[in-house]
């Protein structure tokens, strides 16, 4: 048996991959993060599945519930919110599992940043104003942040920013990227990106805390940088007529004639 650690998306139960619709449907349990996964996502399972919602649980807990499926042979669908790929939990998850020896698998899944460009209709790297982009948070009762991981070293380098839990820091986002940024930065907050009740605020550095003075409490991602506002901007060569490539050589010079 395994435990297939799946990223079941931001929230709307149709961004999930198609690997991860089918090893639910064919895990006779299923854990799941219930404080941030969607209930409909749950349909997938089997008839008769064990379905188990972990928000209320220990890790200890947590662990106990795969090991004895493990005993019974019997595989697991563990999904967690987003992608497993950044704060999910997943490491000290797979850290016990390994020590058990019992197998797992990761199947990834659609991120909030993701989900947030696609809600506010953006690109968040475009050519001459951002071409990184920065996916980090503030410190939080659950995790602290290494030293040099602060949101000024991030901010210095310009590059778009993605700041994860810290709707609640957000006073303290706007005070340490003013000075980097400028108080006409755009930004946008999206509260529950992709679920039905979505919320959008768009403003500036300058103004983004009165306007999102009313917003939830939890779950947002703040998105800032030039690119949230940007509509003048070089438009990328690949596509330029004058541009060598392989699948469209440029002129009958082109090195890219005759290969394959």
């Amino acid at each position: 048996m395994t435990i297939h650690f799946i990223g079941a998306g931001p929230g709307a139960p149709d961004l999930i991959t198609l690997r991860g619709r089918d090893l639910i449907t064919s895990c006779p349990v299923c854990l799941y993060a219930g404080s941030l996964v969607p209930a409909a996502l749950l349909d997938h399972c089997p008839p008769g599945a064990r379905i188990v919602n972990t928000a209320p649980l220990t890790l200890d807990e947590i662990i106990a519930v795969m090991a004895e499926a493990h005993v019974a042979g019997d595989d697991v669908a563990r999904l967690h919110s987003g992608d497993l790929s950044i704060w999910s939990a997943m490491g000290e998850q797979l850290r016990r599992l390994k020590a058990l020896s019992i197998p797992t698998s990761i199947t990834p899944g659609v991120p909030a940043f993701a989900a947030a460009a696609a809600a506010i209709g953006a690109e968040l790297t475009l050519p001459e104003l951002g071409q990184s982009l920065i996916l980090t948070r503030t410190p939080g009762r659950a995790s602290t942040m290494p030293p040099r991981e602060s949101l000024t070293a991030f901010g210095a380098t310009g590059a778009t920013l993605a700041i994860h839990l810290s709707i609640h820091n957000l006073a303290q986002v706007v005070a340490d990227l003013v000075p980097l940024y400028g108080a006409d930065c755009p930004v946008a907050v999206v509260w529950r990106a992709s679920w039905p009740d979505q919320q959008i605020v768009r403003a500036t550095l300058g103004t983004i805390e009165q306007a999102a003075a009313q917003g939830p409490e939890r779950t947002a991602l703040i998105l800032v940088g030039p690119v949230l506002g940007g509509e003048d901007f070089a438009e990328s060569s690949l596509y330029a007529p004058g541009y060598d490539r392989r699948f469209r050589p440029a002129s009958a010079d082109s090195v890219f004639i005759g290969k394959p």
